[in-house]
């Protein structure tokens, strides 16, 4: 079964953090994995309403980043997951956040990004779509 269990595919919203004035980039690593790097990411929950909000949250969470959410990306299957992702135009960075014991974040260009989320098909699939990526 390619749902691990569930019904339905896991919702799972991706913040793509972005500083644009730089043209970076912010990733941070796996948990499960600290060797590999990830986008801020994580399953909706109804609290958060929207799925921007979830997007929103988990960045803070995982990233501590604030900032705004300022455009959908595309949304990415999988067998188990159905993947949103949202552009974040980062404001700040918190020095201590919740998940900061856990992962290292840093800034990356987008080339680069796309080379350390390519262990995760879904991830680079929808990181190569959002605005930093070169005009085609």
């Amino acid at each position: 079964m390619g749902t691990k269990g569930r019904s339905s595919p896991r919702i799972v919203c991706c913040a793509i953090p972005i500083a644009r004035a730089a043209g970076k980039v912010l990733l941070i690593t796996s948990r499960k994995r600290p060797d590999n790097w990830v986008l801020p990411k994580g399953g909706w929950e109804a609290s958060d309403v929207r799925l921007e909000a979830a997007a929103s949250r988990e960045a803070l969470e995982e990233a501590g980043v604030r900032g705004t959410i300022t455009r959908y990306v595309t949304t990415q299957q999988s067998p188990s997951t159905t993947y949103h992702f949202y552009e974040l135009d980062v404001v700040s960075l918190d020095q201590d956040w919740l998940e900061s014991n856990e992962r290292r974040r840093e800034w990356v260009d987008y080339t680069e990004a796309v080379r350390r989320l390519e262990w995760k098909a879904e991830l680079a699939a929808g990181f190569r779509m959002c605005s930093l990526a070169p005009s085609r």
